[in-house]
């Protein structure tokens, strides 16, 4: 989400030091694993904001006009060519595809999360996962 891993790695020990101050808060609802997940990636999110990152989504309907590819088709890659066949993609697609794929976020949490619709996270994830597969048959058929 970071996009290099010194500022990875300064989100990462930040949201330790958030969940040890805050651990008086955790009520047990879910496992620690999970909380703990949530504050790193709010972390990121709100460090992207503050930033005023330009989150930056597909306009281009016709580009994916095709029909939306399966999960299945990207089962068997490896998540490091995944990620970055990712790295290609604009910012805010690269985000939801990374929350939902990746993080295992529903359209619902991402929505609430990133502050769009659902109907937008959905889209914009059906475009950014066929981007990928795009990114990835190209990057074979050149070797």
């Amino acid at each position: 989400m970071m996009q290099n891993k010194e500022d990875a790695e300064d989100m990462l020990q930040d949201a330790f030091a958030d969940a040890f101050k805050r651990m008086s808060g955790f009520r047990f609802e879910s496992t620690f694993g999970a909380w703990l997940k949530r504050i790193v990636i709010n972390r990121c999110i709100n460090e992207l904001r503050r930033k005023k990152i330009n989150l930056q989504y597909f306009e281009d309907m016709h580009v994916f006009a095709q029909k939306a590819v399966e999960e299945t088709e990207l089962i068997g890659l490896s998540v490091e060519r995944v990620r970055k066949a990712m790295e290609i993609l604009p910012s805010g697609s690269r985000m939801i595809f990374s929350l939902y794929l990746l993080e295992g976020y529903d359209h619902n949490e991402i929505s609430e999360i990133l502050d769009v619709s659902v109907s937008n996270s959905k889209t914009q994830y059906m475009r950014a996962r066929q981007r990928v597969k795009e990114i990835l048959t190209q990057h074979e058929n050149e070797n």
